[in-house]
């Protein structure tokens, strides 16, 4: 056979032209490239292990940001391009700005990632004695599969806020020799009638109650002598009672380490992919970048799982008031900005999953190692509340992401009328910002231990940091 290179046919260069490439991916990517996604992921896979609740992921992302020169932003200053400055909302959401060139008078550039994970919350009064056994009562935080969390070891992390104004920090479950809790499940011998129901009846949220104990305190003869231990274990320990239960923040959390997942250590498993595997790409992109045209604004924000409602939620004002102070500094008003400003609502999408392929559609799913995922519009149904880039929009964050060679792909959540989901894309929108969603899928979503792509991280900071300095 010839060794000449063979002439593409008239199909072929059309094919070429026109058609989306079939080889993408991780296979288009050289080793280095590859190498870089392993070692950002390192940094990534520390922000798992420290930040489990949003309070964590906020003290986590301040005293990072602290070490690069961020500081406390006063709106009595006068900031020049590169200054870098942040707000901290109440512990649980934060702000990270770095100053434009332009300020705010072409709009400002904006990152927005959740740092709340579903998971279970304690109840108000949560300790309790039943059978010999000391139990915490939870309510449930964010859509779960309750079915999910009996048997998995669990942490607790938190805060208690006593009536002096002290605020106590609750760690116990994580580290190598404490101990762990657990919500117990039936033993299938004598499961017949429970594995008879629906999955959403098998389990119910009255059900998901946390073993924490078993002995009984001293050999008093008293009655709840358990639950006394447990409480006095607790109050030796960090000096609280039980009534200080109703002012505290406490969650259980999936215990352990997140890991690498496969045999090439392709992937990441842990809890709280969705969304810190988009809030430490943010960041992260925001520290990387150095003195933007316009003023770059990433913001790490709570409550997203449960409808964004609340002081430290999208629906609140917090982020609105800070650029309308930074408007105010540049002789504009807030509503002038917003209406040049642009948004990559930084969230997840559901990769595609050979195991449940019914519940996808292949042409419009995402894919593990295809890189970010741009999901242009989320809702159900009939795009019941979503935002839906505009086409000029989508064509803008195209030429972007190609013009800085991200690996990028387009996904849908999931079939229509097979279920849905929101971001707070929508509460963007709402503020006259044009935004779409940009994010990394995640295979498990939502369940205590979800999996991720080290590529797809990687590319989704590439995206971020293309976005800031475009």
């Amino acid at each position: 056979m010839s060794e000449e290179k063979k002439e593409k046919t008239a199909a072929e260069l059309l094919k070429e032209k026109l058609l989306i490439k079939n080889e993408s991916g991780a296979k288009t990517l050289d080793r280095s490239e590859i190498e870089k996604a392993d070692e950002f992921c390192i940094g990534y896979m520390n922000f798992l292990d420290n930040a489990k609740t949003e309070r964590e992921a906020v003290d986590c992302a301040v005293t990072a940001a602290k070490a690069r020169g961020f500081t406390k932003y006063d709106p009595s200053a006068v900031y020049v391009p590169g200054d870098r400055v942040y707000v901290n909302n109440r512990n649980k959401a934060v702000m990270f700005a770095v100053i434009g060139n332009t300020g705010t008078k072409n709009g400002v550039r904006l990152g927005i990632a959740h740092i709340d994970s579903p998971r279970l919350d304690l109840k108000p009064n949560p300790l309790y004695e039943s059978s010999n056994l000391a139990l915490f009562k939870t309510h449930y935080y964010g859509g779960i599969k309750k079915y999910q969390w009996p048997t998995v070891p669990l942490a607790l992390h938190g805060v208690v806020a006593l009536k002096d104004g002290k605020v106590i920090d609750v760690y116990v479950g994580d580290d190598e020799n404490d101990p762990c809790f657990v919500v117990t499940d039936l033993l299938p011998h004598l499961a017949v009638d429970q594995m008879s129901k629906t999955m959403t009846k098998a389990f119910t949220g009255e059900d998901l109650n946390v073993l924490i104990g078993s002995r009984p305190f001293r050999r008093d003869n008293e009655s709840e002598s358990v639950k006394l231990n447990i409480m006095n274990l607790l109050y030796e320990k960090y000096g609280f009672t039980e009534a200080d239960f109703v002012s505290a923040e406490l969650t259980m959390v999936p215990a352990g380490k997140a890991r690498h997942v496969g045999f090439d250590r392709s992937m990441i498993g842990a809890y709280g992919h969705d969304d810190k595997v988009c809030a430490y790409p943010a960041i992260m992109a925001a520290f990387d970048t150095k003195i933007p045209e316009s003023t770059v604004i990433t913001v790490l924000t709570d409550r997203e799982e449960i409808g964004s409602d609340g002081a430290t939620g999208m629906k609140s004002t917090y982020m609105a008031d800070f650029i309308a102070d930074l408007a105010r500094a540049d002789g504009m008003e807030l509503r002038h900005v917003m209406a040049k400003s642009t948004c990559l609502s930084a969230d997840v999408n559901a990769a595609f999953d050979p195991n449940y392929a019914s519940a996808f559609e292949s042409n419009n799913s995402s894919y593990i190692n295809n890189g970010a995922v741009i999901t242009k519009y989320t809702g159900s149904g009939g795009k019941y509340s979503t935002s839906d880039a505009t086409a000029e929009f989508m064509a803008k964050i195209r030429r972007i992401l190609d013009d800085n060679n991200v690996l990028w792909q387009t996904g849908e959540l999931g079939k229509v009328d097979g279920g849905g989901g929101g971001t707070i894309a929508k509460f963007v929108a709402n503020l006259n910002a044009d935004v779409v969603d940009l994010g990394v899928p995640v295979l498990s979503m939502h369940a205590p231990f979800e999996i991720v792509s080290k590529i797809d991280v990687y590319e989704t900071y590439r995206a971020l940091l293309a976005f800031y300095n475009d």
